[in-house]
């Protein structure tokens, strides 16, 4: 398996030169497509987990793209917002009170 640093350093390998041309701007954008893409797929009422998964994997490349315009490590961002707990209860699982729950979005 692939480590996300790993992964963020093999979209660089291959598509540095070219976000770099595109910018962060269109970089964004292609990203936004994606996540529509996505969605798309997502309110269809066969589901169809391949098309999905090729969806959620172009979402993880272009957001590696991002955010190597942008230098930021994904790893290291994604430890230190999530550190293996919630990061409203602090706990490892969520114990977040049930009512905070009930007034999310239901999928």
């Amino acid at each position: 398996m692939m480590r996300i640093n790993e992964f963020q350093n093999l979209m660089k390998e291959l598509y540095f030169h070219q976000d770099s041309k595109r910018g962060i701007e269109k970089t964004f954008i292609w990203l936004v497509e994606e996540v529509g893409e996505l969605a798309s797929n997502l309110l269809l009422d066969n589901l169809d987990k391949r098309k999905i998964e090729n969806e959620m994997a172009d979402i993880v490349a272009w957001i590696c793209s991002l955010a190597n315009l942008l230098n930021i490590k994904l790893e290291d961002a994604l430890f230190n917002k999530y550190p293996n707990k919630c990061i409203k209860c602090d706990s490892n699982p969520c114990i977040c009170d049930s009512s905070r729950k009930n007034n999310q979005r239901n999928w």
